[in-house]
């Protein structure tokens, strides 16, 4: 290991205490040094913020016997080549990632109040906890649902705690290094055979620290409800019932852990005239009997936009379907479906004198023609 890797940090210096400074001394210090500059005493100062975090991230070190030891050694040890300790480039170092002694990291036991999780670390820091997968339900218009929209939908789901800012202790004190898991937020236990199993720490249940003053708006957890207004793209095309999942929009994570997903349901109103099939629109419009009988050219709506102009040829039987092309749901491509329009032909309830004598007419034109002849012949 190089020089660099431990040099570039004074822990005793940072505390303000000798190298001799007994365990209450250096907890004395840390304590006045970490109330002076914590973020309840000093909203929006970053030097102290930095200053806080500097002494948080020395106490772990020289508050552990067997980290002090090793942390002396290796300074000295180095010294002896760089001409003293602070010599040599910035860079690792205790509580930095990649340092090398170091169970722990900075980030992971502060991400409560920072709002970020640590890097790096050896193997034992407690991972990050993945926020909460959330669902919730929306519902849209017709149209909306054909052309997509954006909803504002408000969440309410657990956060870092406003009043602590997540470390879960009551405002002016500080949480301490687990003293169990050394702030790792891990502990390895016996599984009964030939390996040792690692698993979240018993006393600090895997945060890496542990709570003396609870706060009395989280109770300790440093995890509190929490809404806030979101605006949120539901595609076109989207169904009736679909679930649209939005990753990283659910609960917020802690200690650095991935935020987690909101799952939308999406209920559909339907509409009084159209339907959808696939990424085709669908109405069904009625013809007179004699359009159907002569042809005709009628008028069609749209779900938007003017009406089109279909043609019906003569002969035209009912329930047959024809297409006006580009006047369906919006596609994924960014092109359009079709509308789908289905005749109906209207036969009159009460016909008139003048219908019924026209439709007398047509029967003798027919003559004797059976239409239900062929039926017959299929049966036999």
């Amino acid at each position: 290991m190089s020089a660099s890797d431990w040099s570039s940090k004074d822990f005793y210096a940072t505390l303000g205490v000798s190298k001799d400074a007994s365990t209450a001394d250096i907890k004395k210090a840390y304590r006045k040094l970490a109330r002076d500059n914590h973020p309840d005493s000093n909203p929006g100062n970053k030097a102290a913020e930095e200053r806080f975090k500097a002494v948080s991230e020395a106490y772990g070190v020289l508050s552990n016997e067997k980290k002090r030891k090793e942390y002396d050694e290796q300074r000295t040890l180095f010294g002896q080549f760089k001409g003293g300790f602070g010599g040599g480039a910035p860079g690792g170092g205790y509580g930095q990632p990649g340092g090398p002694g170091v169970d722990f990291d900075l980030g992971d036991l502060l991400g409560g109040i920072f709002g970020g999780g640590g890097r790096g670390g050896r193997g034992r820091r407690a991972p990050g906890r993945r926020g909460d997968d959330i669902q919730t339900e929306a519902t849209i218009t017709f149209q909306q649902s054909v052309e997509g929209a954006t909803l504002p939908l408000r969440m309410t789901s657990d956060e870092a705690c406003g009043t602590c800012h997540g470390t879960g202790a009551k405002p002016g004190t500080v949480p301490q290094v687990c003293t169990k898991c050394q702030g790792s937020g891990m502990q390895t236990g016996a599984s009964g055979g030939v390996f040792a199993m690692t698993e979240p720490c018993t006393q600090c249940r895997g945060r890496g620290l542990v709570v003396e003053h609870p706060c009395a708006t989280c109770q300790g957890s440093g995890r509190s409800p929490a809404s806030r207004t979101m605006q949120v793209r539901v595609p076109a095309g989207v169904k009736d019932g679909q679930r649209i999942r939005l990753k990283g929009k659910g609960g917020r994570g802690e200690q650095g852990g991935p935020d987690g997903d909101l799952f939308l349901v999406v209920h559909v109103t339907p509409h009084p005239l159209f339907g959808r099939k696939g990424e085709h629109l669908t109405v069904t419009v009625p013809v007179a009997y004699d359009e159907a009988v002569l042809g005709a050219q009628i008028q069609v709506p749209t779900l938007e936009g003017p009406p089109v102009t279909l043609r019906i040829p003569a002969g035209t039987p009912n329930g047959r379907t024809f297409r006006a092309k580009g006047k369906g749901a919006a596609t994924k491509n960014g092109g359009r479906g079709d509308l789908l329009v289905t005749v109906e032909v209207q036969v009159p309830a009460e016909p008139s004198d003048a219908e019924k004598s026209a439709v007398e007419a047509l029967r003798e034109a027919r003559g004797s023609e059976d239409p239900r002849a062929g039926l017959f012949e299929k049966v036999t």
